[in-house]
């Protein structure tokens, strides 16, 4: 299987090249030439799987040039119990007869990226060696919160590679932080970055497009590579949960095999949600994917109107992991509904640089609202929707899965779909303490907000609310700060250089 640029369809890497190299040289995305298909018994096999053994039998339809005792092997080292707090992995956790969350935050930094993060350094050190590559590997990383800590937990001291993450100075939450600064490993570097996740990402984006630099690192023994989920052999492990929950919803008993079944998900960058298309794309029955946004409702405007424009007010909200206002991955989407069309996806990554805004065209808009729908929550609305579930069902949810929530009972309502329906539940409750405490009505006193640390709130949050927090959070107590650097974006450059040059 070859994989193509978004913006060039001459350019075809096989899996292992476009793994290795994350962003093509044009600034595009790689994607499968072609999409393989379930096979008609796939379901009936995989509801008797474990995890592990899903993942290998998914992730094997796009990655030829791996053998499945490889692809075992990488599974088995990122799924394992030492990882993965929950057996069944990413578990499904029932509501009610309508509702399930599919729980993605069972790993070791509790969020939805620990689901690729741990595969994707077994897939990107085994690139390396089956193209030949004599270099080392610099990812670079800007993260709105969760990515960051989950890229920098996955690459630690692996081999040949070495992990800089930028982050936005006041946009992600104190335990967020907290997980990125005090990272421990030979290999890693953090900085935080003047502005918001876009001001990062356009950062970093701006180094894999720098060609002097790319020549500097070339000589020095380097090469670029990314862990954001422009990267491929981030976005297929994402395919696999989805796959997984319908599995398992069928295997309580909850749907019958071929029922379809709608998934709502939080998305900013649109990684999470490309890879439920994807999962459909394949032959999983999806009805809808009901795309959650906060206050930054950018992709929002966009399936409702057409029109792409960042041009508008930055929103710091209680859900920062989605505080995006250039949504990456929406690139792929496009690229698959115009047909290929890869001049075209030009013309609006060009028009989207230039100007902050493209329109696509109106064949494309009917196509994407065959899939998706979409709908945005306030942080008031988002609040209101942690204390109601927690009220009336005990079960407490972060504040990206609340966004979530909330969107889907707004869409119910709507469209009077009773399409039983799996949220994508994407963090831990306790890595947004404060947030959270504040919907239960357990709010800060003033002099709290500045005496009390994020692992103070984990404890009053478990108190609060008798559900225990992860064991992994609860180990930042006492972690040593490694990394206290703030850089505006025209100095991420020289820190890339500066951090290489000191390993």
């Amino acid at each position: 299987m070859q994989y193509q640029s978004t913006r060039d369809h001459t350019v075809k890497l096989s899996a292992a090249q476009a793994i290795a190299r994350g962003l093509s040289r044009d600034g595009g995305l790689f994607v499968p030439v072609s999409f393989p298909v379930l096979p008609a018994d796939a379901i009936g096999k995989l509801i008797h799987m474990p995890y592990i053994d899903r993942a290998v039998y998914i992730m094997k339809l796009f990655l030829d040039d791996f053998s499945e005792s490889e692809l075992k092997a990488y599974a088995s080292g990122a799924y394992s119990s030492n990882g993965f707090s929950h057996p069944d992995v990413a578990p499904v956790s029932r509501l009610d007869d309508t509702t399930s969350f599919l729980e993605l935050w069972h790993g070791p930094t509790c969020a939805f990226k620990d689901m690729a993060l741990q595969m994707l350094p077994h897939l990107l050190s085994a690139s390396l060696d089956k193209t030949g590559e004599t270099k080392d590997v610099c990812i670079l990383v800007a993260t709105s919160g969760d990515t960051g800590k989950a890229a920098l937990d996955g690459f630690c001291d692996v081999p040949r590679t070495k992990i800089m993450v930028f982050y936005p100075e006041d946009g992600v939450s104190d335990i967020q932080k907290l997980q990125m600064t005090t990272q421990c490993g030979a290999n890693v570097g953090v900085s935080a970055v003047v502005g918001n996740f876009d001001d990062a990402q356009s950062g970093v984006k701006a180094i894999f497009s720098d060609e002097n630099l790319r020549n500097k690192l070339n000589k020095n023994g380097y090469f670029l590579s990314s862990a954001n989920s422009i990267n491929w052999g981030r976005l297929l492990p994402q395919i696999v949960y989805y796959v997984s929950a319908y599995c398992d919803l069928i295997k309580s008993g909850s749907i019958i095999s071929g029922e379809r079944i709608n998934f709502c998900v939080p998305t900013g960058n649109f990684g999470n949600i490309l890879a439920g298309f994807y999962a459909k794309k394949i032959g999983l029955p999806i009805h809808k994917l009901i795309c959650a946004s906060n206050s930054n409702d950018v992709l929002t405007d966009f399936i409702n109107t057409g029109v792409y424009d960042k041009n508008r007010a930055f929103m710091t909200t209680i859900s920062p992991s989605m505080d995006i206002l250039i949504s990456s991955n929406l690139e792929r989407l496009l690229f698959d509904l115009s047909g290929r069309d890869d001049a075209l996806i030009t013309e609006y990554m060009k028009a989207l640089s230039a100007g902050g805004r493209y329109t696509a065209s109106p064949g494309i808009m009917a196509h994407i609202r065959e899939d998706f729908s979409c709908d945005r929550c306030t942080d008031a609305e988002t609040k209101e929707t942690i204390r109601e579930l927690y009220k009336t069902h005990h079960y407490l949810i972060d504040t990206h899965t609340a966004v979530a929530y909330y969107v889907l009972q707004k869409y119910r309502k709507e469209t009077d779909d009773t399409t039983k329906t799996v949220i994508v539940s994407t963090a831990s409750p306790f890595k947004f303490c404060e947030s959270v405490l504040d919907a239960l009505d357990e709010p800060l006193e003033p002099e709290e907000e500045t005496a009390l640390s994020g692992i103070d709130l984990i404890d009053r949050l478990e108190e609060v609310s008798g559900v225990s927090a992860p064991e992994s959070l609860k180990l930042l107590r006492g972690k040593t700060i490694r990394f206290n650097e703030c850089v505006s974006r025209d100095e991420m450059p020289a820190v890339v250089e500066r951090f290489l040059n000191r390993i």
